[in-house]
């Protein structure tokens, strides 16, 4: 898996590829991707794999709700929906476009990120220390970046760039910012995943799989070191699972995303294809398990 890295070392070159076959139609660039990232021919006919569903997901299952939700923005409202508002971060302003943006009305210390894409967030703890200008340069490089092609995931295609301000979460006594993600099918969480010693250094991050009782599983992802001891459960985990039941219910698969910041508990986001459906499990079998939850929807479009 991810031989292709090793020939094409230089991510932003993969992304200029990526970029120049937006042409090609999904239906015949995802079993290609699949091939590539996972060294296996992609079954659609008959998808047994967690990884292969998700790709079926992709091209065969689309609700206008999927976008809404992958919108870190418009997801707010779908929250307040579920009647979950208390849980959402505060939210200081949204901007349409970089030039747009008033730093001086925003406090010393926020977060920012685009309302689409992956990484592309940067934390202020000092506005006052800060180089506004580049502020300003970096979002309008991530206003410039049209990722949403990039794994082929319809629900990103649709959703208005745009860039948010919220509070600022405190780290915990390991300097991370404890998230927790949940894999939901048809709105019953099966398991979640949560990392540390990750926040200053992504490569360095340990994950671990675990189940709804918080105890680690024996699973892990190829890409991260494993966490290999029992960690403590956090404080209203079981409101976690409630929140996660209530936030999926409906989809026939979804991530869902918190903060637990000693307790108090923060919506991160909702996730209809964890990491593109390119993930490499070990052992492999996590895959299939995985899988059999995940029981596929009529096909919405063919």
């Amino acid at each position: 898996m991810n031989g292709y890295k090793k020939i094409i070392r230089s991510k932003s070159m993969r992304l200029k590829i990526l970029k120049c076959l937006g042409f090609v139609p999904d239906r015949i660039m995802i079993p290609i991707q699949y091939r590539i990232k996972t060294g296996r021919k992609l079954n659609l006919r008959n998808p047994v794999r967690y990884t292969e569903k998700l790709q079926w997901y992709k091209l065969f299952y689309r609700i206008p709700l999927m976008t809404m939700c992958s919108d870190k923005y418009a997801v707010r409202k779908y929250v307040k929906k579920r009647g979950l508002d208390s849980i959402l971060n505060g939210l200081y302003a949204v901007y349409d476009s970089p030039d747009s943006i008033d730093f001086d009305s925003l406090p010393n210390s926020f977060a920012m990120k685009m309302t689409v894409g992956s990484g592309m967030n940067y934390f202020v703890t000092d506005k006052s220390k800060e180089d506004i200008s580049k502020l300003r340069a970096l979002v309008k490089e991530w206003f410039a970046a049209d990722s949403s092609s990039y794994g082929r995931e319809w629900c990103y295609y649709n959703i208005k760039p745009r860039i948010v301000f919220e509070e600022l979460l405190p780290m915990d006594d390991r300097n991370d910012l404890p998230d927790y993600k949940f894999f939901c099918f048809d709105g019953e969480p099966f398991c979640l995943y949560t990392m540390i010693d990750y926040t200053q250094n992504h490569e360095n991050g340990r994950l671990g799989f675990f189940d709804t009782n918080f105890k680690l599983l024996p699973y892990y992802r190829k890409d991260f070191k494993p966490i290999e001891e029992q960690i403590p459960k956090p404080k209203n985990f079981e409101l976690m699972v409630k929140y996660a039941r209530i936030l999926s219910k409906g989809f026939p698969h979804v991530r869902v995303d918190f903060y637990n910041l000693n307790g108090r508990i923060v919506f991160g986001e909702l996730t209809f294809y964890n990491a593109s459906g390119y993930t490499a499990f070990e052992p492999d079998k996590f895959d299939f398990i995985l899988g059999e939850k995940f029981v596929l929807p009529k096909k919405t479009i063919n």
